[in-house]
This record gives structure tokens, C-alpha cells and sequence, in this order.
């Protein structure tokens, strides 16, 4: 019997299911990976919005990741949510001295349209970019981490480099929210080293969570030993495949189908 990468997700709690911890925990079961988790925050929402959110206090946010680390240990972490400026910066230090693989996905608006980042926690994200792999940002989010417009290829390109360059982590810019029947997504290396994934954008409303799946099962596939592009390039395939089979629940986004995809 293989020994499943241990994966750490520290972000917040979907009470519908479909995003945050509960897509992490598919996501990361599904790919053969074994989930623990660091509860950021805790949201009461559905397919069509977020009806409130409570923080956790900072320090036992820290004392779950503590309880992790210390015991069982972790292969790769991954982050998305985090609510605060003190929870991002508690999150950062306590990660200064991890040896594995970070995959952060700043986390700053919903599929639904809430704002789930202040701008100090905008701020604070620099930190943890600093410490990333991997940071997984979607158009609207790499513009507001850069300040530069994120319309054409060239300009997408530019901001993912300043991006890679600035923090010194590879950048994942999520083409998704860019118009056009296909999807690219464009992956940048602080070198200046690129490479791009290209597939047909599926016609869809059931998209939430496929922020934190994708970030959830790059950090997975990392922890299996996969090279970077070729852990994006499956986690991007076990993503396609959760929205072909998203199993049509709610009104508003619904969530994907992880229970239907076995190994990507």
C-alpha cells in the first residue's frame, strides 16, 4: 500500500460544500492524497451568495496548524482563504520554516461576487508569495496584486512576471474570467520561463469552487512528486472533469462533481 502524501489546506469553511475546506477535502481524498485541515473562517453560504462569515481567532487558527505540522507533518500545504491581515501574516511566519510545497490561492472575491479580502489582507499576501511554490491567481486578482491591467495575452503575461519576479514564486494566471470560446492559463516562472494550458471554456453555471479545487489538487499532485506544469496540467484535467459532472444543485453556481472524478 503507497503511503498518501500528507496535504495541509488552511483556508475557510463553505457551509454549502461546493468551495473552500469541503472542495479541498474532495479535491485532496479524490487524488489520492491524505487531508487535514486549518479552519480560517467559518461562512454561512450557498450556490447564490455568502450570507455572513465569522473569523476564528488568530491564534487557533496557528494552534491547527501547530497540531498538524507537529504530529503527522505535511508533503505540501494549501492556502486559500485567510480573512485577515493577522491570520495572513500568522499563517506566514508559522510556514517560515516548512520545507514542502506551498500552493496559495489568493483568495479575494467569491464566484458569487463577495469580497472576502480586505485590502490589508490584499496587502499582507506578499508574505506568503514570498514563501509559495506556486500562487494561483484568477485576471481580477493578479490585476489588483499588480496594479496593471490584465485584458490582452501580453498584458496577462506582464503581470504574472512582475508577479513571479517581485516574490520570487511561480504564477499561475487563471484565464477563466478572460473572454473567448477557450480557456488559457498561463504559468510564469520568476526566470522569465513560461508555459500555457489551453482548453474549450465549458458552458456552465456550476463553477463554485474551482478556484480551490485547482489549487487544492496542484498541491496534491506536488506532494505525489509531480513536476509543476505536469501537476497543473493534471489538476486542470481533474478539474474539467469535476464541472462535466457537476451534479446540478442549487439556484445560483453550483458545485462540481469531485465524488464522480477518481484519480484525475
Amino acid at each position: 500500500m503507497t503511503t498518501p502524501p500528507r496535504i495541509l489546506a488552511i483556508a475557510g469553511s463553505d457551509s454549502s460544500g461546493g468551495a473552500g475546506i469541503q472542495a479541498d477535502i474532495k479535491t485532496i481524498t479524490m487524488l489520492g492524497g491524505y487531508a487535514m485541515t486549518a479552519i480560517t473562517a467559518i461562512t454561512a453560504q450557498n450556490t447564490t451568495g455568502v450570507q455572513g462569515v465569522e473569523l476564528l481567532p488568530v491564534a487557533f487558527v496557528e494552534k491547527q496548524i501547530e497540531s498538524c505540522l507537529s504530529d503527522i507533518g505535511a508533503d505540501a500545504i494549501k492556502i486559500g482563504m485567510l480573512g485577515s491581515p493577522e491570520i495572513a501574516h500568522a499563517v506566514a511566519k508559522r510556514l517560515a520554516g516548512f520545507e514542502g510545497h506551498v500552493v496559495f490561492d489568493p483568495v479575494m472575491v467569491s464566484t458569487s461576487g463577495a469580497v472576502l479580502a480586505s485590502d490589508a489582507t490584499i496587502a499582507a499576501f506578499a508574505e506568503l508569495m514570498r514563501r509559495a511554490t506556486l500562487a494561483t491567481p484568477n485576471l481580477p486578482e493578479l490585476a489588483a496584486l499588480t496594479g496593471m491591467p490584465c485584458e490582452t495575452p501580453d498584458e496577462i503575461a506582464a503581470a504574472a512576471h512582475h508577479l513571479a519576479a517581485e516574490h520570487g514564486c511561480a504564477v499561475l494566471a487563471k484565464g477563466g474570467h478572460a473572454s473567448g470560446e477557450r480557456v488559457v492559463d498561463r504559468l510564469v516562472y520568476a526566470s522569465g520561463d513560461f508555459a500555457s494550458f489551453d482548453d474549450a471554456r465549458i458552458d456552465t453555471r456550476h463553477t463554485h469552487g474551482t478556484g480551490c479545487t485547482l489549487a487544492s489538487a496542484i498541491a496534491t499532485l506536488l506532494g505525489h512528486g509531480q513536476p509543476l506544469d505536469h501537476a497543473i496540467r493534471l489538476a486542470r484535467r481533474f478539474v474539467i472533469e469535476a464541472l462535466h459532472k457537476a451534479p446540478g444543485f442549487g439556484a445560483g453556481s453550483g458545485p462540481l462533481g469531485h465524488q464522480a472524478v477518481r484519480g484525475g
